[in-house]
């Protein structure tokens, strides 16, 4: 986390020491996530929506920082007894948060025919703002849904707040601003805020996939 937030503070500085054209941009997309270390996990689709700026420190490399509302989640389908010996039948579960991120990118740009082909890397960190559960297990007969918020504080806490990592992405940008992206994002933080018990660091995978207009 330290490392991360020094990563942040160095980028910050970078841009404002840098003297050249700032240019603004807003891309929004689709993302596909899911928690790792736990059992039966599989990617579920959201949303993201980012704003940012792009502060050129070369002719071909510049810092990106940005503000983006994302969308993550993770699926689980399993045999009900394996989540709970008292659950019969099919076991169903999605969770959903919501979160607001600071992401700082490097961008490297490859001039490729009526545009440029774009690399780029670089920390993110993020504060989940809202979370929802929906549970649901069926035998013949019968299905039982349930929901609940997720608690990011208190007696209750299921996943912390704070979400912190890497992302890289590839994409191209033509002339004229439109650009098309797709990305990763590697959680390093451990989400899990379940107290008393003994279960496995977690974090997210994010595959995300965007268009966007840089001004």
């Amino acid at each position: 986390m330290k490392t991360i937030l020094s990563v942040l503070g160095f980028s910050f500085i970078s841009i404002f020491a840098a003297n050249a054209q700032t240019t603004y941009g807003l891309k929004a997309g689709m993302n596909f996530s899911k928690i790792t270390e736990r059992k039966f996990q599989n990617y579920t689709p959201s949303y993201f929506v980012t704003g940012f700026a792009e502060f050129p420190l070369t002719s071909r490399l510049s810092i990106q920082p940005g503000l983006s509302l994302q969308g993550k989640g993770s699926k689980t389908i399993a045999p009900g007894s394996i989540m709970d010996p008292d659950i019969k039948g099919d076991y169903k579960g999605t969770m959903n948060t919501m979160s607001i991120e600071i992401p700082v990118n490097m961008i490297y740009y490859v001039p490729v025919g009526y545009g440029d082909i774009f690399l780029s890397a670089g920390p993110y960190i993020g504060y989940n703002i809202s979370g929802k559960i929906k549970e649901s297990n069926y035998e013949p007969g019968s299905t039982q849904e349930r929901s609940s918020d997720i608690k990011f504080s208190g007696n209750n806490k299921y996943m912390n707040r704070i979400d912190a990592g890497v992302n890289f992405g590839l994409g191209y940008k033509l002339k004229n601003g439109l650009l098309f992206q797709a990305g990763y994002g590697l959680g390093l933080t451990d989400l899990n805020g379940i107290k008393n018990v003994s279960l496995p660091s977690s974090s997210y995978r994010t595959f995300n996939f965007g268009v966007g207009f840089q001004f």
